[in-house]
C-alpha cells in the first residue's frame, strides 16, 4: 500500500505502532519458552502494556486521519482506513492470544476488568470495521448520516429560534426606548406646564394683594364720607367741616 502522501505524522504514528507490532510477535514467542508462573505472567504484563500503548496509538493514528481528511483525496482517505483497519485486526489477533495465554497460567485478565469485556475497543461499544460486511457498512453510513442530518437540523432550528428571540429582543427594546423617549417629553411638558402655572399663581397674588389695597381704601374713604355726612347733620352750623358737594346745607329752624 502506497502512502508516500501522508503527512510525517501519520507516518511517525505508523512506525511506531510497527515497532510495537514486531515487539509483540517477539514478545508472544518469547512466553512460548517461558516455563515458569510468575515469569510468564511478569511477560503478559508487559505484553499488555505494549498493546495499550499500541491502542493509544491507532487513536491518535484515526484522530491524525480525521484532521487531514478534507486534504487528502478519496484514495488516500481509503487506503488509510484500510491500514487502520488492518492494524485494529492485527492487535485484537495478540489480544485473543493473549487472553489464550493467561486463560492457560490461571491469571485475571487486566483487559478484562470488572466487566469482563477483552476486547481493546469493548469499552466503546464499536463494531469493528473489519468484521463488518459492504452491506453493514453501508447501513452505518446511511445511519451516522441520517444522525448528522438531524443534527444539523436541530442546529438550524436552534440558530432560527436564537435569531427569532433576538428579533422580539430588538423589537422590544425599540419600543421600550420609544416610551421613555415619550414620557421624558411628556416629563418636559409636565413641568413646563407647572414652572407656568407658578407664575400665574404669582401675578394672581399680585393682583389680588393690589386689589386689596384698593377695596381697603376704598372703604376708609365710604367710612370718611359717612362720618363727615354724620357729623354735619349733627353739628350743622359746624364751620369747620365744609358743605359735602351734592348735599343741601340744612335748613335753619327756629323753635317756636
Amino acid at each position: 500500500m502506497d502512502l508516500s502522501d501522508v503527512s510525517e505524522e501519520l507516518a511517525h504514528i505508523e512506525g511506531q505502532i510497527n515497532d510495537i507490532f514486531r515487539a509483540l510477535s517477539n514478545g508472544f514467542q518469547k512466553l512460548e519458552k517461558i516455563k515458569d508462573p510468575n515469569r510468564r505472567s511478569r511477560q503478559l504484563e508487559e505484553l499488555t502494556d505494549k498493546m495499550r500503548e499500541c491502542k493509544r496509538l491507532i487513536k491518535e493514528f484515526e484522530r491524525a486521519m480525521k484532521e487531514e481528511e478534507s486534504r487528502n483525496t478519496n484514495n488516500t482517505n481509503r487506503m488509510l482506513n484500510e491500514k487502520k483497519q488492518s492494524m485494529i485486526k492485527e492487535l485484537n489477533s495478540y489480544v485473543a492470544l493473549k487472553k489464550q495465554h493467561a486463560s492457560e497460567n490461571k491469571r485475571i485478565d487486566i483487559f478484562d476488568g470488572p466487566g469482563g469485556g477483552g476486547d481493546v475497543f469493548a469499552e466503546e461499544n464499536v463494531q469493528l470495521a473489519s468484521s463488518m460486511t459492504n452491506e453493514q457498512l453501508i447501513d452505518a453510513g446511511h445511519r451516522m448520516m441520517d444522525e448528522t442530518d438531524q443534527a444539523i437540523e436541530r442546529s438550524k432550528q436552534v440558530v432560527e429560534d436564537t435569531i427569532n428571540v433576538g428579533a422580539e429582543t430588538a423589537a422590544a427594546l425599540k419600543a421600550q426606548t420609544e416610551q421613555m423617549s415619550r414620557i421624558v417629553n411628556e416629563l418636559d411638558s409636565i413641568h413646563f406646564s407647572m414652572k407656568k402655572a407658578s407664575q400665574l399663581v404669582k401675578e394672581l397674588g399680585r393682583q389680588v394683594a393690589t386689589d386689596r389695597c384698593i377695596m381697603a381704601m376704598l372703604v376708609l374713604i365710604v367710612i370718611g364720607v359717612i362720618a363727615i355726612i354724620i357729623v354735619k347733620l349733627v353739628n350743622p352750623n359746624n364751620k369747620d367741616i365744609a358743605d359735602i358737594p351734592g348735599l343741601p346745607p340744612p335748613a335753619n329752624r327756629k323753635l317756636l
